[in-house]
């Protein structure tokens, strides 16, 4: 079975289609592997996302799904949340992972941002 990511296929609601309230991450994005261990995770803001026409989000989606598949064998949860333009990407713990996928995505999406805590 391929496990494809595919974030560009039927995001965009249509006028007068029905939208609920969205699901809490906490409640839906694993924080464990199926043998316990934690997983890690990163967000990466792309301001304005959702203020652009729709073929600019469409292309966007697009450049997303492309990367996101290229480490989909890493990646075991992802969600993008077009009213807060944020994308949570959950993957499984590899030194340095985090940071190959985010500049990965920023180099086919330029204006996305990665939100790092710093506890300097």
């Amino acid at each position: 079975m391929d496990n494809e990511i595919c974030l560009s296929r039927n995001v965009l609601p249509k006028a007068g289609s029905n939208v609920s309230p969205a699901v809490p991450l906490h409640e839906i994005a694993p924080t464990r592997d199926e043998n316990g261990k934690p997983l890690s995770d990163f967000m990466m803001i792309i301001p304005k996302l959702k203020h652009q026409p729709p073929v600019y989000i469409q292309h966007t989606l697009n450049q997303l799904d492309t990367v996101l598949n290229y480490y989909k064998q890493q990646i075991v949860f992802v969600d993008l949340n077009m009213k807060m333009n944020l994308l949570w990407v959950t993957i499984k713990p590899t030194a340095g992972l985090i940071l190959e996928i985010s500049a990965a995505i920023k180099t086919q999406v330029p204006e996305a941002l990665l939100v790092a805590d710093y506890q300097g």
